[in-house]
């Protein structure tokens, strides 16, 4: 699936080198918006926080380090960490209401203990994401995509007339509105090097209108320094004996990372699915990956005492389908771009004199993308009954919550504030509602064997004990035996070249019904077979030996998906049948 329709547009993956100069021309695309973002975000909280000048200069001079080195270990893949993708990096707009709370309960010491202890919930999310793969499902991350897409469009609709009262009221809506048309009519027709440039040409195109209305202020970038180095001395560390406020934020701190954590999974599953032009079976290894990362992007954000870290994935997907570049080295880019940036005060001042209509007309279209992206991402697995109400309420209280502050009445300001934010709550009333359907939900058959092929005698009793209780014809049954012997074969022949000592455990878990979900979990290759079964459609009819378990198992199973994590893969199987 491609976003806007587009199937074949990527002109370099992310496995393939892009020309350094085009990289380089990407990536400037790319930090102009990410980086207007993060000062944008630390100077909201840290203002309001009336904290003053210097300390500010250090927020943002961490911020911009942080996002920088997480962009680059994003874009790569070290151990455990990264997601192999294009994934920028930068101050999180999610912990401003909480992180002014914090500040004015117990100061900039204790707000940076509270980042480093809720960064490890997002460690923990990366760890038992596959234990978690029935509450953070399709629909749960869709839901996380569309509400971040409507909170940052009312956001960037109050941009269009942010203009000083001097400037003729037309002004805001005039310099937008070249910026829109510009960059959406190149993104629909361009090729070549202007489709590359159309960001770019679109931005500019918007500044140019701005300074003929006197929008263009460049008296910043005259004022600013070429090279300057963070004020460590504004540096406060962090606070070893927390006060009591402490362990009353917490637990808010801890909520607004366990979205985060969605979030930046969310984001893991569809950066992977836009970046190619073959649609491939998501690897769960590179999602936690990413979770990982940001991980450690927070825990280091705690550490320097600033905002913590969130994947833009807006400005990354919008970077992509507009440009057709996902290539890994654009992302190396721009980490290294925003790491110079931050010991580079007048390059920054010239990215940032973008007008603010500008940015909120160039946002409106990204954020529209990632609306669509969210849509599709709910409509992966199918919709059900139970999967329409989950996705209509928690979008409902969402959207509701985006223009309404409700909450903080009720519940007041430490509680209510950061649940006042439209995705923290509608994205905990998707995960509460879907621990509600697991939970009862027909009641769950399991059964444990070691993954050879003596297993298959117990695994066929298994099966055929399941379609007895549920009912199911003989036909039916048969047709469950067969399915799950094809799997194991499958799964079987996968792990032959398996380079371990101990033989692999392999579980099987049966959810009956008028389909029966089976899922098999154990350890595997890297090979992924829901891949595996989407390429035999492009094989000849004549299929080899080792294929024929595979295209077996496609027509027994009425749907067949495979999630690689890592220590467990976990193969889903669905069985329809008859009474």
């Amino acid at each position: 699936m491609r976003i806007a329709g587009i199937d074949e547009h990527i002109r370099y993956e992310p496995d393939e080198w892009c020309p350094t100069l085009l990289s380089i021309g990407v990536a400037l695309q790319g930090v102009t918006i990410a980086l207007a973002n993060t000062v944008l975000f630390v100077t909201i909280a840290f203002r309001a926080a009336n904290l003053g000048d210097d300390y500010i200069s250090w927020g943002i001079a961490c911020s911009l380090i942080i996002g920088g080195a997480i962009t680059v270990l994003q874009a790569g893949r070290l151990g455990r960490l990264g997601a192999a993708h294009i994934l920028m990096t930068g101050a999180s707009p999610h912990f401003i209401a909480v992180s002014v709370l914090a500040l004015e309960l117990g100061g900039i010491s204790m707000l940076a203990s509270l980042i480093v202890v809720a960064s490890l919930v997002q460690f923990a999310v990366a760890a038992w994401l596959p234990l978690l793969r029935r509450i953070i499902t399709p629909v749960v991350s869709g839901v996380a995509l569309m509400l971040i897409a409507v909170t940052v469009m009312s956001i960037a609709v109050g941009r269009l007339s942010d203009v000083p009262e001097s400037a003729p009221p037309s002004a805001g809506p005039a310099v937008a509105a070249v910026t829109l048309v510009v960059a959406t009519l190149l993104a629909m027709r361009a090729t070549g090097l202007w489709r590359l440039c159309g960001p770019l040409i679109g931005i500019a195109s918007g500044c140019a209108v701005a300074a003929l209305f006197g929008l263009y202020d460049a008296g910043g970038v005259i004022e600013a320094s070429w090279l300057d180095l963070p004020n460590v001395a504004a540096w406060h560390g962090l606070d070893l004996t927390p006060p009591g406020d402490f362990w009353t934020m917490l637990p808010v701190f801890l909520i607004v990372s366990l979205v985060g954590a969605i979030k930046t999974s969310s984001d893991g599953v569809v950066i992977q699915r836009v970046s190619r032009n073959r649609p491939q079976a998501t690897d769960f290894r590179l999602v936690q990956g990413s979770v990982n990362a940001n991980g450690l992007g927070t825990l280091l954000s705690g550490v320097a005492g600033t905002l913590p870290t969130i994947a833009y994935s807006p400005t990354s997907l919008a970077l992509i389908n507009l440009t057709g570049v996902a290539a890994r080295n654009v992302g190396y880019a721009v980490g290294i771009i925003l790491l110079g940036l931050a010991f580079l005060p007048k390059v920054a001042a010239i990215l940032l004199t973008v007008p603010t209509p500008v940015a909120g007309a160039f946002l409106l279209p990204i954020m529209g993308l990632l609306f669509v992206e969210g849509m599709r991402t709910v409509f992966q697995g199918g919709l059900d009954p139970r999967r329409v109400m989950v996705a209509a309420v928690s979008l409902s209280v969402g959207v509701g919550l985006v223009t309404q502050d409700i909450l903080v009445d009720l519940l007041g300001r430490t509680w209510g504030a950061p649940l006042d934010n439209g995705l923290t709550a509608g994205v905990l009333v998707a995960m509460l509602m879907t621990a509600f359907i697991e939970l009862t939900s027909p009641r769950r058959k399991r059964m444990e064997v070691t993954l050879e092929s003596s297993a298959l005698p117990k695994v066929d009793a298994f099966l055929s004990e399941i379609g007895s209780e549920t009912g199911w014809s003989e036909d039916s049954t048969e047709r469950l035996r067969a399915a799950g012997e094809e799997t194991l074969s499958s799964l079987l022949r996968s792990g032959e070249d398996l380079d371990t000592s101990a033989v692999p455990r392999l579980i099987v878990v049966a959810r009956p019904g008028e389909t029966i979900e089976l899922e098999f979990m154990a350890v595997f290759d890297e090979q992924n077979l829901e891949d595996r079964l989407a390429h035999l459609s492009d094989q000849a009819e004549v299929p080899e030996e080792h294929e024929i378990s595979f295209r077996l198992l496609r027509h027994y199973a009425s749907s067949v998906s495979h999630k690689k994590y890592h220590g467990i893969d976990i193969v889903t199987v669905q069985v329809e049948g008859s009474n």
